[in-house]
């Protein structure tokens, strides 16, 4: 017993020396990423901002190659952190944040809800690396200059004016982007969207699988291609698919031009030989070559075909919903039943990644987060790879473009794997294996309440 004081003694001295050389390491590592940093033109306040993210550990988990301190070799330490940093990798690396603020780029949406998110919860800095990392821990002052930043930053991104001020900071704005078009390309285009002699046999149009009467989608499973074949995922919808950062699921095409390529060559879709097949049946349309001739002056070509159909994709956006109108201040034209929907909306963390104007489409998330979603659905096939199946990437594994919220009601089933036959049923996923939580039925049916009010306006027309 007289040598437990001595061992207990012995083991704080060990832990604070521990904590001393880390603490050492912590500093030395910041001041290295503050001096390589380029913050010259940069405001007050993105300044302040960068510094505390450089300032307290964020770093060694949420960014790749970060130089880690002495401890993480030792064994179970090792594996400890090993887990930490790859779950940490996979829900917020923050390389893109940082090199946006360095050059005077706006930062993602998803970005910032994500960094709100955990300041609003104190869920960051973790308490066990905390336990090592005693400068890390942050103060009022500095949560309170990373949630003024994210303040500060949305307003850069969203015309002014056009929000009532009891919304102006929130994650979701109301649809005010129009894309510059040709409108004879557009009007083109909107001719091809429709025209079957872009598959094989001349059954299969775009708008087969993408019906602009249903939601920009064809309701179904997975869609059907010429000859009855079925493709292997749940098609999402051409409707606000402009502010996407890349289309497909997995974001193979990196713009509306490269996707609308895709589907005439894949034989489980529109089957069409070679473009020179295509080419070749529209060149004997006389007015519509014309027609290709006045725009484009090398005429009917694959190129131009997929050119057309984009410029009049970018027109597919549905603004004056609803809640738009309720962000703009018209606080009748939501029910009290939506209103607290989307207060749960946003309780429940939903708005950490349906975002922005399109309330989705800006980043690609991990299905499963708070849950294994795969294993508990089984079947797992290589299109669940995901983004993996594009970049290759282990951590791009499970990972999906996320769809825009803007009339999901209109677009069941849900999910890549259209494994949710109803809304109800989406919400409820998403909130077990997304965020960790199950709601309750009331819960879930004021979300889905909530939801309703998505539907916008196409051609001066609410969806239906």
């Amino acid at each position: 017993m007289k040598k437990l004081p001595l061992v207990v003694g012995a083991c704080v001295a060990g832990y604070l020396a521990t904590v001393f050389i880390v603490d050492r390491f912590d500093d030395r590592l910041s001041r290295q990423h503050l001096a390589s940093a380029e913050l010259k033109g940069l405001d007050n306040l993105t300044t302040e901002a960068f510094k505390v993210l450089n300032g307290n550990g964020c770093q060694y988990c949420h960014t790749r190659n970060s130089e880690l301190p002495f401890y993480a070799n030792l064994p179970v330490a090792k594996q400890v952190m090993a887990k930490d940093i790859e779950m940490a990798q996979r829900q917020f690396n923050i390389e893109s944040l940082l090199a946006n603020v360095q050059q005077g780029q706006a930062v993602s949406e998803v970005d910032l809800a994500k960094l709100e998110s955990v300041m609003q919860d104190n869920a960051m800095p973790p308490n066990l690396y905390l336990s090592m990392h005693w400068r890390s821990r942050l103060s009022d002052a500095e949560k309170g200059v990373l949630l003024d930043w994210v303040k500060a930053e949305r307003l850069k991104q969203h015309p002014d004016g056009i929000v009532d001020g009891t919304f102006k900071f929130e994650p979701v704005q109301p649809i005010t982007t129009t894309f510059p078009v040709n409108a004879g390309k557009v009007a083109l285009g909107e001719r091809l969207y429709h025209d079957t002699r872009l598959s094989g046999d001349d059954s299969v149009s775009c708008a087969s699988c993408h019906a602009l009467d249903k939601g920009g989608v064809d309701r179904l499973e997975v869609s059907v291609g010429v000859g009855g074949s079925k493709g292997p995922i749940n098609a999402p919808t051409v409707y606000n698919a402009a502010f996407n950062i890349h289309q497909f699921w997995d974001g193979r095409a990196a713009d509306l031009q490269t996707q609308a390529g895709g589907p005439p060559m894949n034989p489980l879709e529109m089957a069409s030989t070679s473009w020179q097949q295509i080419v070749g049946k529209l060149a004997q349309d006389g007015p519509l070559s014309a027609e290709f001739a006045a725009l484009y002056p090398d005429g009917i070509t694959a190129k131009n075909i997929t050119d057309a159909i984009a410029e009049f994709e970018k027109t597919l956006v549905t603004p004056n919903s609803r809640f738009d109108l309720f962000l703009k201040g018209d606080a009748n034209a939501l029910s009290s039943v939506e209103k607290e929907g989307y207060e749960l909306f946003k309780a429940t963390k939903c708005a950490t990644c349906h975002v922005g104007e399109a309330m989705g489409g800006q980043s690609f998330e991990l299905m499963g987060v708070k849950g294994d979603y795969f294993a508990a659905r089984g079947n797992v096939s290589e299109v669940d790879h995901g983004r993996y199946n594009v970049t290759k990437e282990p951590n791009d594994m499970h990972r999906f473009k996320v769809p825009t919220l803007r009339n999901v009601a209109l677009t069941g089933p849900y999910f890549h794997d259209a494994s949710a036959k109803t809304l109800e049923e989406a919400v409820d996923k998403m909130a077990e294996y997304q965020v960790g939580v199950k709601l309750s039925k009331d819960e879930v049916g004021k979300i889905v309440a909530f939801l309703n009010t998505l539907n916008g306006q196409y051609q001066g027309k609410t969806l239906q």
